[in-house]
């Protein structure tokens, strides 16, 4: 019974789970988030907000950059932990900022919290065998 419950009858690949984050994380960030700021650059500038003594436009042109680009690395596995931290600062950021440290609430940051502690746990693992850089 306990071999059932502990599922140990399923192989046990842990590139095949590196790959499955990485593409989550990856297509539901450039597909949700920044998507919408690239195709909307122009409408989402005006309003948002300038952080570390830079303008609004240049934040977002970083956002975008982590969310498309980064995005776009970390679903292919190439330069994964690069890609993972630029996502992973970005994500900081906006729970910081954006979402003022809350995981609770109207102004909720548990899905920028969740974002980056899978892009921290990359960060870590780096991107397994199944992917271009075969860390």
């Amino acid at each position: 019974m306990l071999k059932l419950l502990n599922l140990s009858f399923l192989p046990k690949s842990t590139d095949f789970g590196l790959l499955v984050l990485r593409v989550a994380l990856g297509f539901s960030m450039l597909l949700l988030h920044g998507r919408g700021k690239l195709l909307n650059f122009s409408a989402f500038a005006p309003k948002f907000e300038g952080y570390f003594g830079l303008p609004g436009n240049v934040n977002l042109g970083l956002a975008v950059f982590a969310e498309v680009f980064c995005s776009a690395l970390l679903i292919a596995g190439f330069l994964t932990r690069f890609a993972s931290l630029m996502l992973a600062v970005t994500m900081a950021t906006a729970f910081y900022s954006a979402h003022k440290l809350a995981l609770v609430g109207p102004n909720s940051g548990e899905l920028a919290m969740v974002y980056l502690i899978g892009y921290v746990a990359l960060l870590c693992a780096g991107a397994g065998r199944i992917s271009v850089d075969r860390s």
